[in-house]
């Protein structure tokens, strides 16, 4: 039996799903077909299911702090100012096979979390490990992990794995020395081979003080900036604008 080479693919990432398939199969409506084309269909069937378990499974490992998030729902109002155009391009993902950074930058209220979360959902859905965090945990996981043996290291190791790191509340606090030289290893291993992802509301010029203006501030701006896409995303407050919303209607 001849199997195209996209059948193949997807079998060899199926377990139990194709049995189901076949299972399912309506013997009337498969008999005038051919062997191939009958295990074409089942195939089909079984990774339909398959790849949106998938990612169901990557968004919840995510640990998105707006799990309902997504880019096809962003309030797109004239006064947020942000680009359409410059929104779809990050959902199609391309700048993840670039490896480029992405920097939501805005006041405080203009939806910066929310929209971070929907780059991640939009990572998972293309089947990429995407991971949301807060500046003040991964802190508080710097300080937890110094107490056991090797435990920064393997934290370093872990944030970097992932395809998409989503950090929120980004420089909210200035790092202490342990946490600036966490950062630099962070941002090292992930530069040139991983997306990182930032919210905040501090503007490009204040990051360098904010991270403690001395030579390891240069050294993680100099893995940031350089390959990043900033979007702007005002200072319309989306809380205020969607409550008054709830109010008239």
């Amino acid at each position: 039996m001849i199997i195209d080479s996209g059948t193949k693919r997807k079998l060899r990432e199926m377990t139990s799903e194709l049995l189901e398939a076949f299972e399912r199969l309506d013997e009337r409506t498969v008999m005038p077909l051919s062997h191939a084309e009958v295990v074409g269909l089942a195939v089909d069937n079984a990774y339909g299911g398959y790849a949106d378990a998938k990612i169901q499974r990557l968004v919840k490992r995510a640990g998105l702090r707006y799990p309902q998030a997504d880019p096809r729902t962003i309030d797109l109002a004239e006064e947020r100012g942000l680009d359409r155009g410059v929104l779809a391009g990050l959902d199609a993902g391309n700048y993840l096979g670039q490896r480029l950074n992405v920097a939501f930058q805005g006041a405080t209220g203009s939806g910066k979390p929310f929209l971070l979360c929907a780059l991640v959902k939009s990572a998972c859905r293309g089947r990429y490990r995407a991971c949301y965090a807060r500046m003040p945990d991964l802190a508080e996981q710097v300080e937890a992990a110094a107490l056991k043996p090797g435990g920064p290291a393997k934290l370093v190791r872990k944030y970097s794995a992932y395809t998409l790191l989503a950090i929120d509340e980004w420089l909210v606090d200035k790092p202490d020395e342990r946490f600036g030289r966490f950062l630099l290893e962070l941002m090292d291993l992930r530069y040139d081979n991983a997306s990182t992802a930032f919210a905040t509301q501090s503007a490009t010029k204040e990051w360098h003080s904010r991270l403690g203006g001395d030579t390891i501030a240069d050294a993680i701006l100099d893995r940031i900036v350089h390959n990043t896409v900033w979007i702007d995303t005002g200072e319309s407050n989306m809380r205020q604008r969607h409550g008054r919303s709830m109010l008239e209607s």
